[in-house]
């Protein structure tokens, strides 16, 4: 039987670069990801993670070292042959038109028809109905597919993009900081998604900067600082304490400390 370990990666990052003119924006970054796992990849601002996707997505070429997509090296030159590999990137702000209703934004861009020549026309049926059971097969609920996008909630926004790349046939499924804008209860409801993604046996990227969330569905763990990797674990390596540790800065949090204590009074 062959195990996720022994498989070829579904994404594979070996030693990856990216400069812009004299900016390093990436150097060095390695990371896996395998069918039915979480790879979480933690920074604050400015770590390189915006980077990092735009190179998994196909937006941008990274310079050095080695980008392979089961286990077949490659320079991906645009989104759309990213795409055609099964890897979908759902980013924090959404492409949806909030007017429109559920069911036409689950298939924006990809709408199928029905009859020919001038008789051509969408398949509205087929879309509300395939819109209605895939959601339904992700645990989503929705009321009423024909409401518009606009209407539902940031977390029910983001569950509906991730049950989209399912249908749509993804293996790879990169997911720009979707909790970042929502409060504790609508995280709780985007997180049970994602891992319902894993269970499909999708691979996972979920790029955050909140160590709770990657803790609770993580499978591997890539912390970036500065464009660098700063540490690069298992979850049966590490725990939630030494994560949030060095997520937060480590050695420097304790500097800041030590510089922020109050002089005992003489």
């Amino acid at each position: 039987m062959t195990t996720p370990e022994s498989a070829p990666a579904l994404v594979e990052l070996d030693d990856v670069s990216k400069y812009y003119g004299n900016i390093r924006a990436l150097e060095g970054v390695s990371l896996e990801v395998h069918a039915g796992e979480i790879t979480c990849v933690l920074g604050d601002n400015g770590a390189g993670k915006s980077t990092l996707i735009k190179i998994i997505a196909g937006l941008h070429r990274h310079d050095a070292g080695t980008f392979r997509i089961e286990g077949e090296d490659v320079a991906l030159a645009s989104p759309r042959e990213a795409l055609d590999l099964g890897i979908a990137t759902v980013y924090q702000d959404l492409a949806v038109v909030p007017l429109m209703p559920v069911w036409r934004n689950f298939f924006l861009g990809s709408e199928p028809t029905k009859g020919a020549g001038p008789f051509k026309r969408l398949d509205v049926e087929l879309m509300r109905e395939t819109t209605r059971t895939e959601l339904l097969r992700m645990g989503i609920d929705l009321r009423d597919v024909d409401q518009p996008i606009g209407t539902l909630s940031g977390g029910e926004r983001q569950c509906v993009a991730i049950a989209r790349a399912v249908y749509f046939g993804a293996k790879v499924l990169v997911l720009d900081e979707p909790t970042a804008a929502l409060g504790v209860k609508q995280s709780g409801v985007v997180l049970k998604y994602v891992a319902a993604a894993r269970d499909q046996g999708l691979g996972v990227v979920l790029i955050t900067h909140n160590p709770h969330h990657a803790y609770l569905v993580g499978d591997r763990f890539v912390l970036l600082k500065r464009g660098v990797m700063a540490g690069s674990h298992t979850k049966d390596s590490v725990t939630l304490d030494e994560l949030t540790r060095q997520m937060a800065g480590g050695s420097e949090l304790e500097d800041l400390r030590h510089e922020l204590e109050r002089p005992t009074p003489s």
